[in-house]
């Protein structure tokens, strides 16, 4: 193998164990302010070394590897623990770039120089972080080569002693100690060392239990936002040759906090929080050249969290009964979600959902058992197979139209078995029947009516019965047909009937047949400007 398709497999496979434990890293993320997500800036980043390696001409020498990742590392570098993260691989590239080749003492050596450099870069390093967790396994590294470790020994050494300070950092860090979790940075720093150690040695990444219970207290909401923290995370890429890197450090001390001015030679990331992001990117701009400009506001981002990590709690608690359904227009699906839908999925007539997209809402429910509802005859057999693959019981009650759907619901009790409740639901279908009004979008000839393309059409339960010109009198008709001893009859407007038709469609229906019940939503389905049921 070439030194750059090596390269490539160890990265790859740290950036893949890292992205395979994105959101359970995030999930740490309480320190020190809410800077985005560790877990997906440090992911990132590492995107970004692998683009950079994959642009190198095969070829490419050890040299050429350790400048294209630390310029990879610091151009693609996101948040913090990003930027943070850019410098540890900088630190470790610039002795593995003039070694031509990597015993344990070079590899010792790379991490005691990736220490310093990291170490440099943040002007008040807090011990409990990814700078604690670095700096311990270098430590551990040197220990070990002075006890004459062979470099598979060494590797070991260091991989474990990665994984032993992350438990340590509650000790360490206050904040993590009340939250009862291990820092975010420094556990997605242990993950990407046993994703190289794995790919060195051809086997399966294992990420050993860091053993901390999960987090009893998140970060909260900050609608009270404290107005000692500073509100906009702004960072962003500085050029220029004339760049004094001091001078601009110096500024976004005086203007923010959590600031770090990494790079060299012309090429500056800088990451800072301000209250001020116009003020920081004016000054930067009589610098230098400025591109890939971030500012998030950092309050809007806990509050989006807070809210994600809420919406997981609840979702955790695994249902005893889950439902998943299909149907287009918003109207239609919440009101499948009023009446206990778990998941709806988008399609119907003209967009059938795949086996694989209904399998994937089933394993979305989190329930011990789903009952699929597919709301077309079309769906049913994908429902039926998505069902067969399935790791949980799945039923299919087969309802042909939405509104079927809407009755088998009515039928569900969660206190009631799985099988029981699809032969409920499925026996309700029969005193439903759905009609339809759309348009012939071609010329035909069926059930004694010549229709051309751009007819109003009525059809119920598939059968063409009514055509005309004009949507709310073929509607009336085709009630006409099917109405007989109805009680109910259910309308659903799509999104091309306006207010004023549906209005009218209500008013004519309830004149015409007087003793019938008629409830009316907005479906906003689309092709069909009305659809109904009669029950």
């Amino acid at each position: 193998m070439t030194q750059q398709a090596i390269a490539l497999s160890l990265i790859t496979s740290a950036a893949s164990a890292l992205s395979a434990r994105v959101d359970e890293v995030n999930k740490l993320n309480v320190f020190p302010v809410p800077d985005g997500d560790t877990g997906t800036n440090m992911a990132l980043t590492m995107e970004a070394v692998i683009a950079a390696v994959k642009a190198l001409p095969s070829d490419a020498d050890h040299t050429a590897l350790a400048r294209a990742i630390t310029q990879g590392s610091l151009m693609g570098a996101r948040g913090n623990s990003g930027v943070i993260l850019s410098q540890i691989i900088r630190g470790i590239c610039e002795v593995l770039g003039t070694s031509d080749s990597v015993d344990a003492a070079t590899l010792e050596h790379s991490l005691r120089k990736s220490v310093n450099v990291a170490f440099q870069a943040v002007r008040k390093p807090v011990e409990g972080t990814i700078l604690t967790v670095l700096r311990d396994s270098s430590q551990a590294a040197t220990t070990a080569l002075k006890a004459g470790a062979s470099f598979e020994e060494l590797a070991d050494v260091i991989v474990a002693e990665a994984f032993a300070s992350v438990r340590r950092t509650p000790d360490l860090l206050p904040v993590l100690k009340e939250n009862g979790v291990v820092d975010a940075g420094g556990y997605g720093l242990a993950i990407l060392a046993e994703g190289i150690l794995a790919a060195h040695r051809c086997e399966e990444v294992v990420i050993p239990s860091i053993d901390v219970a999960e987090p009893s207290l998140v970060i909260e909401h900050q609608d009270d936002w404290d107005d000692d923290e500073f509100l906009y995370c702004t960072e962003f890429l500085l050029f220029g040759d004339g760049v004094d890197r001091e001078a601009v450090l110096t500024f976004v001390q005086e203007h923010g906090g959590s600031e770090l001015v990494v790079g060299d030679a012309g090429q500056f990331k800088v990451h800072v929080h301000t209250n001020d992001p116009g003020a920081v990117l004016s000054y930067m701009t009589s610098q230098g050249e400025v591109s890939d400009v971030h500012v998030n506001n950092m309050r809007l981002q806990t509050a989006q969290r807070s809210a994600d990590i809420a919406r997981e709690h609840i979702a955790s608690e695994r249902k005893k009964l889950g439902v998943v359904s299909v149907a287009s227009g918003d109207g239609l699906k919440a009101i499948l979600t009023s009446l206990g839908a778990d998941v709806v999925i988008s399609g119907g007539q003209t967009m059938n959902p795949s086996t694989a997209e209904i399998l994937e809402a089933i394993e979305k429910v989190n329930s011990e058992a789903v009952i699929v509802l597919p709301n077309n005859k079309n769906i049913i057999l994908a429902a039926q197979q998505a069902a067969e693959h399935s790791a949980i019981p799945v039923r299919i009650v087969p309802t042909v139209s939405v509104p079927q759907g809407f009755t088998a619901l009515l039928e569900l009790n969660m206190d009631d078995e799985l099988d029981v409740n699809a032969a409920r639901m499925s026996e309700s279908l029969q005193g439903v029947r759905t009609g339809e009004v759309t348009l012939a979008v071609k010329d035909s000839s069926t059930s004694g009516l010549k229709i051309k393309a751009g007819d109003i059409i009525g059809i119920a339960d598939d059968e063409i019965r009514v055509q005309g010109a004009d949507v709310v009198e073929v509607a009336i008709e085709l009630m006409a047909t099917m109405i007989d001893d109805a009680e109910t009859v259910t309308l659903l407007a799509g999104e091309d009937l306006t207010e004023e038709q549906f209005e009218l469609l209500q008013a004519e229906s309830s004149a015409r047949f007087p003793t019938v019940e008629f409830e009316a939503h907005r479906g906003d389905q689309p092709l069909y400007p009305i659809i109904f049921s009669v029950e």
